[in-house]
């Protein structure tokens, strides 16, 4: 696990697609600050180490997929961790969302019911 808590550092990262990350964010509520994690997979990352630079994070929750993008030299971001490194042969990877959705489909369409079933009309306990 490595961090890069100052800005300086952060030209130096290390980090592609492919990669599972956690980026701690600073939130300010009702005058205090905390952090909030958010753990995913990297599936881009854009303009190298400009000072617009972005990278893409994708994670699950509930079942539903989220996508983040942060700015790379943000200072609402207080660290970014790398916790697995994972070779990925794109550079981009848009598939995984779609790959994703075309599945949540295909488990949708084997739920719904047949014309032929009697549908229940008592709760069933």
């Amino acid at each position: 696990m490595i961090n890069w808590p100052d800005m300086e550092g952060r030209e130096k990262i290390d980090f592609r697609a492919g990669y599972t990350v956690r980026v701690w964010q600073k939130i300010s509520e009702k005058g205090k600050t905390r952090l909030q994690a958010f753990e995913g997979l990297v599936i881009a990352r854009k303009h190298g180490t400009e000072p617009g630079a972005t990278f893409t994070v994708r994670k699950v929750s509930g079942g539903v997929g989220v996508e983040r993008i942060f700015p790379l030299f943000s200072p609402v971001i207080d660290k970014i961790e790398v916790l697995k490194r994972a070779r990925a042969r794109r550079a981009k990877l848009y598939y995984v969302s779609q790959k994703a959705a075309r599945e949540v489909r295909k488990k949708l369409k084997s739920y719904t019911l047949d014309e032929t079933e009697p549908v229940p009309t008592e709760p069933v306990a």
